[in-house]
Formats: structure tokens, C-alpha cells, sequence
């Protein structure tokens, strides 16, 4: 199995023979309803498209998630698996071939890997995303990945679990409390599922953040203060933090 970090929240991963897209942005800048002065993510140049993508998977409908400029550059014939909010985003581009998966429902790829919705971030009084448990049917092995530090306790059904993604460092607003739950909420879905790997989420990378939101953003925690947490709590858990673009071997 092999994870490669395309930055933000985008990976790519390779699990039963097969390559799976996961939250792409890879092109174009990153705004939410185009309010460029608000919040805008940019990087240098483009991200290269990957080849061969198998399934594109979507755990949200916002744009950080499910990026329209990248989707409108991928081909609309590779099937897509997605959050209901994020079907209508790929419906709206013209996807031919779309699972729409709700909580508790799983997806078989080629009866090789199975791919299972939990209840993952809320947006909104009312709405959940999607975080999703990926397992290669052959060799038993899991994966968790959520993107924003929102764990449903349902997952400790689901341990052990192989590799978890998720936030490792804290985002939040004053006033508000936390857009992406890391340390705390990390430790807690490690003691749950104890992985033999995390790999951290959501970090920037090599994008510039800009707009009056990220003037107020703070960050708390680092990799090597969670690494420090989880051996304090005698969990045989190691954090790897791959550069973009940088893969990973299981």
C-alpha cells in the first residue's frame, strides 16, 4: 500500500491494485463561494494530475474538499464515491458514475476494497460529512481517513485500523472554537483504533493562505508534540509527515 500526500487534503492511495484520489485540489487557487477577499489558498504552480485514477473519493461538499476547477480537469468517466453533499457537486459537472454513500452504507471496488461512511464534520447545525474506513478484502488491511478531527464513536467498533489520516494540529477562530480538531481529537482516535501509522492532514504544505479569515486562524500543537502525547500514553503509534508530493510505503 503505498499514500502520497498531494497537499491540503488531497492523497493519493494505492490499496488493492487500485489508485484512489481522495479530496483533490491540484489546480487553480482555493476560495469558498468565490470571496477571494475572506480566504484564498494558493500554491506556486499547478499539481500534475495523477494517471490512472481508478475512483475519486469525496468526504465533503465544500470546496476544500470537492474542488470544482480539479474536477472539471479530471476525466468525468472515472467513477466517483462521495458524502450526499458532495454528489451534487460531481452531478452538477457531469460525472457519469456516482455512489452517493450515507452513514453506515459501504462501497466494494472490484470486490478488492471495501469502503465504509461514517459519521464524519459538521457543517452546520444539522449537516455531517463523511470520514471513511478504506479495507483491502484480501489482506484485511484498514484505513481511516477524516479531514477535519471529527471522530464518530462508531469507529471503535472498527479497531484496529491499520493507518488513520486525520488533523494532527489544531485550527481554530477566537470566539468561535475549532474549524479542524487535532492533538486531543487525534489522541483520542489513536487509543481507540491504534494504528501502526497516523499521517497528519489538512497542513498546508506548500500553499500560501491569504484573506481576512486567516488573519485570525490559530494554530496549536505540532507533529513532535503529538509524537511526544502518544508515547506518553504508551501507544506503539508513529506519525509520519510526508512532504507533498512524497510517498508512503505500508
Amino acid at each position: 500500500m503505498y499514500f502520497t500526500w498531494l497537499d491540503s487534503n488531497s492523497w493519493l492511495i494505492e490499496i488493492g491494485g487500485h489508485r484512489i484520489l481522495l479530496d483533490p485540489w491540484l489546480v487553480d487557487s482555493l476560495t469558498f463561494n468565490n470571496w477571494d477577499w475572506l480566504f484564498k489558498g494558493s500554491r506556486s504552480q499547478d499539481r500534475p494530475i495523477p494517471e490512472n485514477i481508478d475512483l475519486i473519493l469525496l468526504s465533503q461538499g465544500l470546496e476544500d474538499h470537492a474542488h470544482p476547477p480539479t474536477l472539471k480537469q479530471l476525466n468525468k468517466n472515472i467513477p466517483v464515491v462521495a458524502s450526499p453533499n458532495a454528489a451534487k457537486v460531481v452531478k452538477e459537472l457531469d460525472y457519469t458514475t456516482i455512489t452517493t454513500l450515507n452513514h453506515g452504507e459501504t462501497f466494494s471496488l472490484n470486490n478488492q476494497v471495501e469502503i465504509k461512511a461514517l459519521p464524519g464534520s459538521p457543517l452546520g447545525p444539522t449537516l455531517l460529512e463523511n470520514g471513511y474506513v478504506l479495507k483491502e478484502l484480501v489482506s484485511g488491511f484498514t484505513l481511516y481517513y477524516e479531514p477535519h478531527g471529527y471522530h464518530s464513536p462508531q469507529l471503535q467498533q472498527l479497531a484496529p485500523v491499520n493507518v488513520v489520516i486525520t488533523p494532527i494540529v489544531n485550527l481554530g477562530l477566537p470566539l468561535l472554537g475549532p474549524i479542524i480538531k487535532g492533538m486531543n481529537s487525534a489522541l483520542e482516535v489513536a487509543k481507540w483504533l491504534q494504528p501502526q501509522i497516523m499521517l497528519p492532514t489538512a497542513a498546508g504544505g506548500d500553499i500560501l493562505f491569504e484573506g481576512l479569515l486567516n488573519k485570525f486562524i490559530q494554530a496549536e500543537g505540532s507533529i513532535e508534540e503529538f509524537q511526544v502525547l502518544l508515547d506518553k500514553n504508551s501507544l506503539a503509534t508513529r506519525v509520519i509527515a510526508p512532504q507533498p508530493g512524497e510517498q508512503v510505503a505500508f
